[in-house]
């Protein structure tokens, strides 16, 4: 997959009615995509006690304010919300959006939101023993007239889930760095998102394709999904010099957090005059 892609991410930290502003901009402006995250708590706590607003219903309100943009959760948390419940709510998305959702997902990590919010907060490896029966429960619920699932953590029994997405399938973008989630990344993702500076995630890339090579794919079927820290939005020629750089390691998705105040019009002036060059040379 080569085409070139670039998103931005508003987060859900601001009033409803500016994030309306900010994903109809984000469409008009021709961005690819839009995203929120998936935290309960703001990344300043405990410091600051700012407003965040919850991810699904969230982006469920947000999609039938925007008509074209493809639009997602980077990413959910595996660990808060059982997978054949989040499973229906993202088909319900993806229906309400006329076919436009991309499922973001993820096996979760930071202990402090957990411990908020009530949510027992695994080990490493277990996480991702979660998010494997996840995955598992995702497909095979999409995937057939109803499912049965008995695993260590999860389990669905006789489940029909119906209506399925109006997307032949909803579009997997597994945010993952280590060993054995790139390993599933390769098995069943459409996209990888990695958060890394370039060294980092040329060496992800490089452990992704051996995963694949394990399972037998094809690594161009994957798109590889970058998001840089902190926001390339200082001037135009940042922002070409980042995608740039990550291009040239073989990146071809681009998410980019919407910059402070000072640095939109630079966002704007990206999107209306070099995201129409950068799409001429795929």
């Amino acid at each position: 997959m080569t085409d070139i892609r670039v998103g931005i991410v508003t987060g859900g930290r601001l009033p409803i009615p500016q994030l309306v502003e900010r994903w109809q901009e984000a469409e008009s402006l021709g961005f690819d995509t839009v995203w929120v995250t998936d935290h309960f708590i703001s990344g300043g706590e405990p410091e600051t006690n700012d407003p965040i607003q919850e991810a699904w219903t969230l982006i469920a309100g947000l999609a039938m304010m925007t008509k074209t943009i493809r639009f997602g959760v980077m990413v959910t948390g595996n660990t808060y919300r059982n997978p054949a419940l989040l499973l229906k709510e993202a088909i319900t998305v993806d229906h309400l959006s006329n076919g436009r959702l991309e499922f973001g997902v993820g096996a979760g990590w930071w202990v402090r939101e957990h411990d908020a919010y009530g949510y027992p907060m695994p080990g490493k490896g277990e996480l991702v023993d979660r998010f494997k029966e996840a995955l598992d429960i995702w497909d095979g619920m999409q995937t057939n007239e109803r499912f049965d699932y008995h695993g260590k953590y999860y389990w669905v029994t006789d489940a029909p889930c119906e209506p399925k997405p109006i997307q032949e399938k909803l579009p997997l973008v597994i945010g993952a760095s280590g060993p054995r989630m790139l390993r599933l990344v390769a098995k069943h993702a459409t996209t990888w998102n990695t958060r890394a500076p370039l060294e980092g995630a040329i060496e992800r890339m490089r452990l992704l394709d051996e995963k694949c090579a394990e399972v037998g794919r094809d690594p161009k079927t994957i798109n590889r999904s970058i998001w840089p820290m902190p926001h390339p939005f200082e001037s135009l020629d940042n922002v070409k010099q980042v995608i740039a750089s990550y291009r040239e390691a073989g990146f071809n998705d681009f998410v980019f957090t919407w910059p402070p105040d000072e640095y939109e019009e630079v966002m704007r002036q990206f999107a209306r005059e070099v995201l129409p060059e950068l799409r001429a040379t795929t």
